[in-house]
């Protein structure tokens, strides 16, 4: 990946945060992930972990999110020359990694873990 584009992915985390749940996110998208309702996937997308317990409404959320994520990854990739998928691993690690103790996020091989 070029400098520029870790530069302009950084730069553009805040926005990604506001737009995608990771950081003001709607009151019930925060409220599941505090249960481990749903989570970050290490794609990049916000991912439901307990299905049972995910009420439509959440799954309405998620979607929404996940469009409006996709949406900025196509932007990001397109300016840097880069895959949607790369613009989206880049951000997913961060997203992964700055998850708040206790939140679920989803390891490399696919399962769900609670962060610490």
């Amino acid at each position: 990946m070029t400098r520029t584009f870790l530069k302009s992915a950084i730069a553009a985390l805040a926005l990604a945060a506001s737009i995608s749940g990771a950081g003001a996110a709607s009151a019930i998208i925060e409220d599941a992930k505090s249960k481990c309702i749903v989570g970050e996937q290490s794609d990049g997308y916000l991912g439901v972990v307990d299905g049972a317990a995910a009420s439509d409404a959440v799954r309405r959320e998620v979607r929404a999110i996940n469009q409006q994520r996709k949406a900025f990854y196509a932007e990001l990739a397109a300016k840097n020359g880069v895959t949607i998928e790369d613009a989206a691993a880049l951000t997913a690690e961060r997203l992964v990694n700055n998850a708040s103790s206790g939140e679920c996020v989803q390891t490399p091989d696919g399962t769900w873990a609670k962060q610490p």
